[in-house]
């Protein structure tokens, strides 16, 4: 049945219609005239009509093919139609009444209204029975989605009528959490706490939930797609009119706030001036160009005009995007940009590059320095830090580069991770090698220096982009501990005080870079909720949009981190640069650090390797749980 209904055209259905409407016509006359008291049978009234009863058949099928009612698809007949089915049943009882009172027979008036409305009324009826079993045919032939309409509002409310006459989709009932709501009727529908969902996915075999909450913040909406997938369900969320007709931007179009607004002080700018003459005129390589100081490194370095600059990177990735980026930035310029794809615990390879391009300045910022991972991988972490530092910093000695800069952190202070701890040899490394070149060859010497700061806003890894995803999720915002306290600068503002420092440096000073006073992590994740146009949840307000939850240290991490190892800090020409009075140690120590812990790499000895960080590394400390995890 459903195949021949299908292979109807369009004009075939028209005539059809047309038809039926015609043969309701002498029906609804018929039961117009039944309805009244009359002398006569009413079929006997009906045989004195049949001379002028085909002018009115021809005259309404005319009228009505003239409106282009028979050509309207029963799932469009709406409000306009049955206006049109109303003009078309009022002219035919107004003809009908117009042919008795000319041709005769005589009939009461009250015929010619019941038969009007009667004529009307049984085209629509007609049309919503056919409609009704149309829909009943392609529900046997086709099985239908059942459906859950996530809020009983106006946009669910005209979202279920609509899907109502959807040959695929049945909308069993809505959900709503507005509690005013629960227990009513709406457009035929009930409407039920979220707290049911559950139950009605097993018993009504419900697979797909249509979020009809366009008006509200994307993170609730997030958070209850989240709730609405673990049982689960498919979710699809509506948008709004304004999103649609483009009045309002789709959230995929908002822009996060800078990480550098939630600076909790003015970040320095600091104008190179007289350190670029340690830059210019030079040529720089820069290892880990790719990563987030060292692509600004290389930014700023191109402004002081080296003759050449040496993009230094494992990732081939980052390596592509920064090369692109200055590409484009230095273009019709004579600086000389050369892209290096590969490791610096490669000693051939890192010796190749420095006597080939006569490398003057080193600015070593290559480093695995996301603390959870290296300390899930402690081996490849020390390997990449510790061992790449030394064979960059050996072969700049070797090559007689003029500054070797190492970039180093405060988590090398007393660490209490192995990324930390691997910093902080590196720093050892350089050290030695500084004493080690003023003592043997003091003419001419490399300048070997460190530069040690703390955490950098907007960093890949760093925390303001990972709570800004969370947000874009739904939430919830995770902060560690709710004590904890960061250090924040910009990566502007720290890459020109690297350079600054590394222009000032005379060899084996450790600069500290003054960062102002640390940070709650905790103020921080509410700051960022907040500038996202977004509330906190919490017990004082369970109404809010992103919750934060505290899910405790990770392996290795401190409450608070420190800049230096003494307290003994000694001013420089910049007065956000200090340089920094510690210990070291002795080329032989290192010698033994450097045998001890190559050789725990080699046999992939990790306890060995913390072993090794315990008694070489001044304040390494391993926290209870990094005993139970390693």
């Amino acid at each position: 049945m459903l195949k021949l209904v299908e292979a109807l055209t369009r004009q075939q259905k028209a005539t059809i219609f047309l038809v039926l409407d015609l043969l309701l016509l002498p029906v609804a006359l018929l039961f117009a005239v039944v309805l009244q008291d009359m002398p006569v049978s009413a079929m006997v009234v009906l045989g004195q009509m049949l001379p002028v009863l085909p002018y009115i058949i021809v005259l309404t099928a005319a009228l009505s093919y003239w409106l282009g009612l028979p050509k309207v698809q029963l799932i469009a007949y709406e409000r306009h139609a049955v206006g049109q089915t109303a003009i078309v049943a009022i002219s035919a009882a107004a003809l009908e009444a117009s042919v008795c009172a000319v041709f005769g027979p005589e009939l009461p008036p009250g015929v010619h209204v019941v038969f009007g409305l009667s004529y009307l009324l049984m085209m629509v009826a007609v049309r919503t029975v056919m409609l009704q079993m149309v829909l009943a045919l392609y529900r046997r032939a086709r099985p239908r989605s059942r459906v859950l309409i996530y809020g009983a509002g106006n946009t669910g409310t005209q979202l279920a009528q609509a899907l109502k006459t959807h040959d695929g989709i049945d909308p069993v009932a809505f959900v709503d959490d507005n509690k005013s709501l629960q227990g009513l009727m709406l457009v035929g529908l009930p409407v039920y706490a979220p707290s049911r969902i559950a139950e009605m996915v097993k018993t009504r075999g419900i697979k797909r939930v249509l979020l009809a909450m366009p008006s509200q913040s994307q993170p609730k909406q997030a958070q209850i797609i989240q709730r609405l997938q673990k049982l689960g369900l498919e979710v699809q969320a509506l948008p709004s009119f304004a999103q649609l007709t483009g009045e309002e931007a789709l959230v995929d179009k908002l822009t996060p706030v800078a990480p550098q607004n939630f600076l909790s002080r003015d970040a320095c700018d600091v104008p190179l001036q007289v350190a670029a003459g340690s830059y210019a005129g030079r040529v720089v390589l820069v290892s880990g160009a790719g990563g987030s100081i060292g692509s600004e490194l290389c930014r700023q370095i191109v402004a002081c005009q080296p003759t050449k600059l040496v993009l230094y990177e494992l990732s081939e990735l980052a390596l592509y995007t920064i090369h692109q980026e200055l590409c484009q930035r230095l273009e019709g310029t004579p600086i000389e940009l050369v892209p290096v794809l590969g490791s610096v615990t490669d000693p051939r390879q890192v010796r190749r590059v420095l006597e080939r391009h006569q490398v003057q300045v080193v600015l070593h910022a290559a480093a695995y320095k996301h603390v959870p991972l290296v300390e899930a991988n402690p081996l490849a972490g020390l390997a990449n830090n510790v061992f790449g530092t030394q064979t960059l910093a050996r072969a700049a000695a070797e090559f007689g580069v003029e500054r070797f800069i190492l970039i180093s952190s405060d988590k090398a202070v007393r660490p209490t991770n192995v990324m930390g701890a691997s910093k902080r040899m590196a720093e050892l490394i350089v050290q030695d090698l500084a004493t080690r070149t003023l003592a043997h060859s003091p003419g001419t010497k490399t300048v070997f220096t460190m530069v040690r700061f703390g955490n950098v806003l907007g960093s890949s890894g760093s925390v303001i982009p990972l709570f800004q995803e969370q947000i874009s999720r739904g939430g919830p915002i995770t902060v560690t501990d709710p004590r904890v306290k960061r250090y924040f600068m910009t990566i502007r503002e720290a890459v020109q005080l690297v350079l600054q420092a590394g222009a000032e440096a005379q060899g084996g000073e450790v600069f500290v870079l003054d960062m102002g006073e640390p940070v709650s992590i905790l103020q921080l994740a509410r700051q960022v909720i907040e500038s996202a146009g977004y509330s906190v949840r919490d017990a004082d307000h369970p109404e809010g949009d992103i919750a934060i939850d505290i899910i405790g240290l990770r392996p290795g991490e401190k409450l608070e981190e420190e800049l230096t190892l003494s307290t003994e800090l000694i001013h420089t020409a910049h007065p956000k640069v200090f340089c920094a009075r510690e210990a070291t140690l002795s080329e032989i120590e290192v010698a033994a650090l450097l045998r001890a812990l190559r050789q725990a790499v080699a046999v992939g000895d990790e306890e060995g390797a913390r072993q090794v960080i315990l008694r070489w590394v001044e304040g390494y400390v391993q926290s209870d749980l990094q005993r139970k995890t390693s």
